[in-house]
């Protein structure tokens, strides 16, 4: 007697289907016609991006610091898996070499490698190869690049929404200080246009990304300063960090982050591991909502002489640990030439990769760029 196959129905999907992650759904896309129509419908992606996705990994791209080149290998480490391979050139998809630049909910935004001939910006999704490319005003390797992209303030229902800013510095013709300005591009019109915001600062922006928190932007600068800029509003501001420079006696490490949706501040120094977090960005107030110190840190992990080796590479240019990025809660670091993750909520270290492994020729500077994958469509 034949067993009868059982396919559930169309409601049940409509139900069961939504929950799953994003990983879990590429998994079962292929089981027929009919669940690929479904999981790639746009109702069906509006609908699954309101579960909570987990952070997939991190990008990481070397990044040459006395050249007027880019280097073209972009990397992936994965942070789901109990061991760890590195994914090389997962971006071949894109017509160019790239040199990655931010991320948002599974969208990516990148820019054209220099040397190039007509210079380009391009947003695009890892998962479906979807990509668009944008025309970018007056190219220049020093501009920071930022993607707005919130599908839940701008439903993707029949068309997917966002912006890329653009934070230009600039010197005024009198006095010679320092401000930056701004230039917006919309997806809903095709076109970019020149906020009136200005923002005065003589300080320069950390080669450490931008940071994207309920909408607005965040910029490390080299001066204890952060560079706020708000485009739906257009308002920017200067925000102090935690804590100056000056006050410690090793040059400290610090990244940005993001964590349930408010801006993360993390540092290392003599003092050992913190994360700050902003609690009012118009008065600068900070939080410390966690500190651990260099020997806890060391004898919790199974690490050998922090304090010591951070002490003695102080004066080499490249720290013995460096704070890479962060996303939820999630550190990616770099310790001597190995890359680790740091869960704030265990208070545990796992060793993920070697620079080695990462590309040919291993680089201490590099752009690294937390992922979480998403179906949001391009086309």
């Amino acid at each position: 007697m034949k067993k009868e196959l059982w396919f559930p129905s169309s409601d049940m999907l409509h139900e069961v289907l939504p929950k799953l992650s994003t990983k879990d759904l590429l998994k079962v896309k292929c089981v027929s016609k009919g669940w690929q129509g479904l999981i790639s419908d746009r109702s069906f992606i509006k609908v699954q991006l309101k579960k909570m996705e987990p952070l997939t990994g991190f990008f990481y791209q070397g990044r040459y610091q006395w050249c007027d080149e880019d280097y073209d290998c972009v990397g992936f480490i994965p942070i789901e898996r109990v061991t760890t391979e590195v994914h090389i050139n997962v971006l071949d998809f894109l017509p160019e070499s790239i040199v990655i630049l931010d991320s948002s909910h599974g969208l990516i935004c990148c820019r054209s490698s220099f040397p190039c001939h007509v210079p380009a910006i391009y947003i695009c999704n890892p998962v479906n190869k979807e990509w668009r490319k944008l025309q970018w005003p007056n190219p220049s390797r020093e501009s920071c690049i930022t993607l707005v992209f919130d599908p839940f303030k701008n439903p993707i229902d029949s068309f997917t929404n966002f912006k890329v800013v653009i934070a230009s510095q600039n010197e005024t013709s009198t006095e010679g200080d320092g401000y930056f300005s701004f230039d917006i591009y919309s997806s809903a019109t095709g076109e970019w246009r020149s906020s009136g915001e200005i923002c005065l600062c003589n300080h320069n922006v950390q080669k450490k990304g931008c940071v994207c928190v309920q909408g607005i932007l965040y910029w490390l600068t080299d001066g204890d300063q952060i560079l706020m800029f708000d485009p739906q509003n257009e308002i920017s501001w200067l925000i102090m960090v935690p804590l100056p420079t000056s006050q410690f006696n090793l040059t400290p490490e610090m990244c940005m982050g993001e964590a349930e949706g408010k801006l993360t501040y993390v540092l290392i120094s003599e003092h050992g591991l913190q994360l700050w977090v902003l609690k009012d960005h118009f008065t600068s107030q900070w939080d410390l909502t966690f500190t651990i110190s260099l020997e806890l840190l060391e004898k919790e992990n199974y690490l050998l002489k922090v304090a010591e080796n951070l002490a003695s590479n102080c004066n080499s240019g490249i720290p013995w640990i460096g704070t890479l990025a962060f996303k939820d809660n999630t550190l990616l670091m770099r310790v001597a030439a190995d890359i680790y993750v740091y869960q704030f909520e265990t208070r545990k270290m796992r060793h993920l990769c070697s620079l080695s492994a990462l590309a040919p020729k291993p680089f201490f500077s590099a752009t690294v760029v937390p992922y979480t994958m998403s179906l949001v469509p391009l086309s």
